[in-house]
């Protein structure tokens, strides 16, 4: 026999391969199947596309209106596949946009871009979402194909964070669907195959997809626990950096850090030995003691380097480590974003870390010889106490922190006039520190147009700006009263996670602040920066962006950061664990139970409410999702029917739909009746003839195959429905 064939749950699936048991499919005769597999396809190569455009957004390289312009077009694609409605763009009109862009593409790369790299992610992604929109033929979906592969290595080198493995997860999904999908829909339009009444076979492969992803990634997941690494990242020296944060460089320009202050990216994690809650601390980058009138810099780079042994470096004297007062240790992990610079909070005593050297500038910053990608991992002992003194200024250094370019007239007077009555220059550092906190407001909102002298600007006319003008301003009044001072650009504080026990540092946490030289005390910091009047609130989304970055910051650990070290260090926890567990696990059952007791009460008291949040979430989308599902699935089994190319499963479900409106109404069908049987037994009356037509017509398509029977059969139903209603 060349033929097999079934029956389960409604469905009849016959597959033909020698073509003789079942005859040859007339090209007039609609084939059931084609619509649901052809549907399963669009829909596997759109979410094939989707994961890796979103992989490639996650890792912020895209600008906004290349991300929009490309995640539209995939939207739009979405919503035509939701609604069941089709939309191609004609093949030459495509070539028309394709060639307008190609002229474009100088004219981006010379005055928009200014790189080329950049330019040519626009023209690919520019005729990506173009034949997103106009793809109807194989070629076009190959060409997807292709895209989409391209996008996911592009983000295996530009993005290094978790959300990078979720796409590549559901990329996994979508490509195995995508395969399996294309070579049924190839052999069903073949003629070879008949595939009738095919309704499940979307759920089917749909969970085939996932069974075999999930399978390929734990056997991927077991092999790299399993195996050291040794190479961190091949390619990563192909891609330039991802996030530039040109304000912790040598130089910083007035406004850019409050262009840093607008995004919550994290950027720094630090992990201080037995804090349970935040630690407000000033973390110092780069100190800059010159200033043009509108930046601040360094003119030399010059610094002493300083050799790192074993990977400690020790920084403290003998007499310094004997000094009272507070010291902190504390671990960091610092993103790699263009810049070399270590941020330290308090005067570090000795720094570890996997370098081997560091550069310590006139202006007491640290900073890498030679910079990094990746994750820049050191550890401080700092001391926390009052600043120290230090050697005095040599001439040149005191003209340097005191040199000034040509200013707004009044400025030297209102600083005067803030610092009248103090005695000696640290109470006028003090006495201006307090005039800008009190007089002038917070934003970070830019002026409307650039102006010419933003200091005077920020003085005299808004009197409003962020860290940077606030620092600036201080540093210029102090150097007016013969006060050497410089302006420092760091962060402040953070946030706690406590899932992670890392404090959480993002951009927006960017500061500046001033550092004063005061005789007898050496450099002392003053930070005039009023506070935020507007801080952001915390609440559900808040608290989901730390369970993001704890999930994270254990992906950056114990997946990119994994090595030989880490799985010894795996390998000796396990050893360890099963020699307890195999020694005395009765003798602890008892003192076990309680530490569960104990951890569970402790785990639900600290995050119970977000859990609870995050499944009332979940069941809420969930439900949302079903209805939406559900209701899609009705539309287009009513397609089907009036179309008249419906499955004998879609009668089945419309039958029965029609035996509950009966029964809700008193008329319950005996199991052993069928349907012509039981409209028979009805009383008589518009209900009973308009239940006698469409079990008719639900035999016809059910049993007798005829598909035309379908809108019909939908038209009975929807008389069947009204007379019910109306009667109740």
């Amino acid at each position: 026999m060349g033929g097999v064939s079934s029956e389960a749950g409604g469905s009849f699936v016959q597959w033909n391969h020698e073509g003789r048991s079942v005859p040859p499919v007339r090209q007039s005769e609609p084939n059931p199947a084609a619509g649901v597999i052809g549907r399963l396809f669009e829909v596997a190569i759109l979410g094939l596309v989707a994961s890796g455009f979103f992989a490639v957004l996650g890792s912020g390289y895209l600008d906004p209106p290349t991300a929009a312009g490309a995640g539209a077009a995939i939207l739009v694609r979405a919503l035509l596949l939701a609604t069941g409605r089709s939309f191609r763009i004609p093949g030459r009109w495509m070539t028309a946009l394709a060639i307008l862009y190609i002229g474009f593409y100088p004219l981006d790369y010379l005055f928009l871009s200014g790189d080329f790299l950049t330019a040519t992610v626009h023209l690919v992604l520019f005729l990506a979402a173009v034949k997103i929109l106009s793809a109807a033929t194989d070629r076009d979906y190959a060409f997807l194909i292709l895209v989409a592969f391209l996008e996911i290595v592009a983000a295996s080198l530009l993005s290094a964070s978790l959300n990078y493995f979720v796409f590549l997860a559901l990329f996994l999904v979508f490509g195995i669907a995508t395969l399996a999908a294309w070579e049924v829909r190839r052999a069903a339009a073949s003629g070879r195959t008949v595939v009738a009444g095919a309704h499940h076979f979307a759920r089917r492969l749909s969970a085939f997809a996932v069974v075999v992803a999930a399978g390929a990634l734990l056997i991927a997941a077991g092999l790299f626990f399993v195996l050291p690494r040794t190479a961190r990242a091949a390619f990563e020296h192909l891609v330039p950096e991802r996030f530039h944060l040109t304000a912790f460089s040598s130089e910083v320009t007035l406004g850019e850090i409050g262009e840093i202050k607008r995004s919550d990216t994290p950027l720094m994690h630090v992990r201080i030995p037995g804090a349970r809650g935040p630690v407000h601390l000033k973390w110092r980058g780069m100190a800059l003691g010159e200033f043009d009138g509108r930046r601040w810099y360094n003119s030399s780079l010059e610094g002493e380097t300083l050799r790192v042994q074993s990977g400690l470096l020790q920084l403290a004297d003998d007499d310094q480590r004997r000094r009272q007062g507070p010291r902190l240790n504390y671990e960091v992990q610092l993103k790699s974003f263009a810049s070399d610079t270590l941020f330290i909070a308090g005067r570090p005593e000795f720094i570890r870390i996997d370098a081997p050297s560091l550069i310590r500038t006139p202006e007491d910053s640290y900073r890498l010889r030679y910079r990094r990608s990746g994750v820049i991992r050191y550890g401080v002992y700092s001391y926390l106490g009052d600043p120290v003194p230090g050697a005095a200024f040599s001439l040149k250094q005191r003209e340097r922190y005191l040199s000034l370019p040509p200013l707004d007239p009044r400025i030297a007077p209102l600083a005067r006039r803030a610092t009248a009555g103090a005695p000696d220059d640290y109470s006028r550092a003090r006495a201006l520190e307090q005039y800008l906190r009190a007089s002038f407001g917070y934003t970070l909102d830019a002026p409307e147009t650039p102006p010419a002298d933003p200091l005077a600007d920020f003085l005299f006319n808004r009197r409003r700006g962020h860290c940077e003008y606030f620092a600036s301003a201080m540093a210029v009044m102090l150097r007016t009263l013969g006060i050497p001072s410089r302006v420092v650009t760091g962060f402040q504080s953070g946030a706690y996670n406590p899932i992670s026990g890392w404090q959480v540092i993002r951009a927006s946490d960017a500061h500046s602040w001033v550092e004063a030289w005061i005789p007898g005390r050496g450099w002392v910091t003053f930070d005039p920066t009023p506070p935020d009047p507007n801080p952001p609130a915390a609440g559900f989304l808040s608290r989901l962006a730390l369970l993001l970055d704890a999930a994270d910051t254990f992906w950056q650990g114990w997946v990119l950061e994994y090595d030989l070290n880490r799985q010894l260090f795996l390998a000796s926890r396990l050893r360890h664990s099963g020699r307890l567990f195999s020694a005395g696990w009765l003798d602890g059952a008892g003192s076990g139970w309680e530490s569960l007791k104990t951890g569970a009460r402790d785990f639900f008291e600290r995050f119970g409410f977000l859990l609870v949040e995050a499944v009332l979430a979940a069941g809420v989308i969930g439900w949302i999702v079903r209805r939406g599902l559900g209701w899609r699935r009705r539309r287009l089994r009513r397609q089907r029917l009036e179309q008249g190319c419906a499955h004998a499963s879609d009668a089945t479900r419309l039958y029965l739909r029609a035996l509950a409106l009966l029964e809700r109404k008193g008329f319950r069908r005996p199991p052993w009746l069928t349907a012509s049987e039981f409209a028979r037994h009805l009383p008589q009356g518009g209900v009973a003839e308009a239940f006698r037509s469409f079990a008719a017509e639900y035999e016809r398509l059910r049993f007798g195959g005829r598909p035309e029977a379908g809108k019909r059969l939908m038209r009975s139903y929807l008389e069947l429905e009204k007379l019910l209603k109306g009667a109740g």
